[in-house]
């Protein structure tokens, strides 16, 4: 019973709405995932004081975090390949939910990294299968605006988590970083056994199969995953150096910096344009950017624009990568495409400490050349937007007993089983025999 996934109740599977409650639940662990991706960095001074611990050694509480998370998506999504998105969804949660706890309760700083580390295990389990839950729930005409909600909650987790990590640290105390987590975990929790659907097609073995490499609409869709959130995440590290080096406050640099995700999250909901529009917007706005001055008033507007652009780019350029592949290869899909947005968040980090200490650590200076790099990496991403369009991906179908409790035919049988049994139907009346369609029936049933 452990290993079995649990359906959803019939009055909600028959719900018009029952893929957006989907969408809803998958939202859940895209925010919280990414807002415990960095909302630890506001609470670097409690924990110095608290632990008596360097700043190098205290960094450890999030760099065990994003290693963790980085390493495990694209085995953890091949595990929910072959075990069951659903049922690895609901553990994750449960993992993530319970370690939070215990970061909350750590009585040293080696405890809390230690249970960094597993809920990160819990995070992964989330989020490497958070795309491809999303791509079997949603109908086909309504995937672009679903991945753009949960694009939208991934970005709103990750440009949140600092101002939220600050504002708990500042009234309640840094236990309360982890803490929140609790009861939006439980919730979470609730939401995935009775809204998520099962899993409806599963892949055999656990070694991950990274034949979807092989298809061009997967190679450019990731290095374009990768460039969009290396653009993206840029700017989260490069304005609170531009603003501290003008004497601002961190309130006005919050404000002004909240306008990115903002502007990501209304573009990735709302603005439905090409893919290589989006970049182009985004581009439009990175090179006044690098030619204006950095003013509150010029920041604000333009950042928003920026992520405007990024936030309509990035569900177009999931939903074309998820539609290339089949549905059995979705889970691993989905934590490539996760581990390309994870080392794209590392490369705008990288891209921007490492501008600034090639200006000498000049912060006008450097914040030119790093705009330029971020600018240069927008316009290789357009180049990687610039691609075939894959294949439609299939309708969503209804929840239906798992092999192998019912021999599954028809639009669920795979493979040359399934071509077969086409065939079969486009043959005139005469020429049927009923005796092989029950036999390419039974092999395909003996074969799930």
């Amino acid at each position: 019973m452990l290993l079995r996934e649990r359906a959803r109740p019939d009055r909600i599977r028959r719900l018009p709405s029952a893929w957006r409650l989907a969408v809803l639940t998958v939202c859940f662990g895209a925010f919280m995932g990414q807002l415990d991706a960095s909302i630890t960095t506001l609470a670097y001074p409690a924990l110095r004081t608290e632990f008596h611990a360097s700043l190098s050694a205290v960094s450890w509480v999030s760099l065990s975090y994003l290693l963790t998370l980085t390493l495990l998506l694209v085995p953890v999504g091949r595990l929910s390949d072959a075990l069951g998105r659903k049922l690895i969804y609901v553990y994750g949660f449960a993992v993530f939910t319970a370690a939070s706890a215990a970061c909350a309760l750590a009585p040293s700083l080696d405890t809390l990294i230690a249970f960094r580390v597993v809920q990160a295990v819990g995070a992964a389990m989330l989020q490497a299968n958070s795309i491809a839950l999303i791509s079997n729930a949603a109908p086909r005409a309504k995937l672009r605006t679903a991945l753009g909600v949960q694009a939208a909650a991934q970005a709103l987790g990750l440009g949140l988590g600092p101002a939220v990590g600050g504002l708990l640290v500042d009234t309640v105390g840094w236990r309360w970083v982890f803490g929140v987590n609790v009861p939006v975990g439980v919730i979470a929790l609730v939401g995935g056994v009775f809204l998520l659907p099962r899993t409806r097609e599963r892949a055999y073995g656990l070694r991950p199969d990274l034949s979807p490499l092989k298809r061009p609409e997967v190679r450019w869709g990731l290095l374009g995953a990768a460039g969009g959130y290396l653009v993206l995440f840029g700017p989260l590290v490069l304005v609170p150096v531009i603003m501290a080096a003008r004497g601002g406050s961190v309130l006005v640099s919050g404000l002004v910096l909240t306008t990115l995700p903002l502007g990501f999250a209304v573009g990735a909901s709302f603005l439905k344009c090409r893919a290589v529009v989006g970049l182009g917007l985004a581009g439009a706005a990175l090179g006044t950017l690098l030619v204006l001055p950095f003013e509150p008033v010029v920041l604000a507007p333009l950042l928003g624009v920026l992520g405007l652009g990024l936030g309509s780019y990035a569900p177009a350029n999931n939903a074309q990568v998820m539609a290339a592949v089949p549905q059995g290869a979705s889970g691993v899909v989905s934590g490539l495409l996760n581990t390309a947005r994870s080392l794209g968040t590392s490369g705008g980090v990288y891209l921007v400490t490492s501008a600034i200490a090639l200006a000498a650590h000049d912060a006008g200076r450097g914040a030119r050349y790093a705009f330029a790099g971020l600018l240069t990496v927008c316009l290789l991403t357009i180049v990687a937007a610039i691609r075939p369009s894959p294949h439609p991906v299939q309708d969503e179908l209804v929840d239906e007993p798992p092999t192998p409790f019912r021999p599954q035919i028809g639009p669920l049988v795979r493979g040359h089983d399934q071509q077969r049994v086409a065939d079969l139907s486009q043959l005139p009346g005469q020429q049927r025999q009923a005796r092989d369609v029950r036999q390419v029936q039974r092999e395909a049933a003996h074969g799930q």
